[in-house]
């Protein structure tokens, strides 16, 4: 089951930024660290990262939660099984995320994660 999917900006996490998608979009910050996370208030599926130019190579267009660890392994067997280009590993971040991250069939970087429990 997808839980949300979110898209991917590049910029300085900066005031001028914040006020942006703050007060110029609604959008409210959800995560300061490792990157700046906007949702939506009214829809916590809406979802922005701003991610400082630099900070990720290669750079994820979107990223699509599918809400289980055990659903990103499944997914990250199938993508390997299809010949899909892995261009981040299966990992386990410290801020508590699994993911990789894999081309799409059109060169798309897409960053495929989960929550693990806490």
């Amino acid at each position: 089951m997808i839980k949300r999917i979110i898209a991917y900006a590049e910029g300085s996490d900066d005031a001028e930024t914040r006020d942006f998608y703050v007060n110029v979009l609604g959008l409210d910050v959800a995560m300061d660290n490792p990157v700046l996370g906007l949702r939506s208030s009214d829809n916590p599926a809406a979802q922005v990262l701003v991610l400082a130019p630099g900070s990720i190579d290669p750079v994820p267009r979107w990223g699509i939660d599918l809400g289980e660890p055990e659903a990103v392994e499944r997914a990250h067997a199938e993508a390997v099984r299809r010949g899909l280009r892995v261009v981040y590993p299966l990992t386990d971040e410290s801020w508590g995320v699994r993911r990789f991250f894999v081309e799409d069939p059109g060169g798309t970087v897409v960053n495929v994660l989960a929550h693990l429990a806490t």
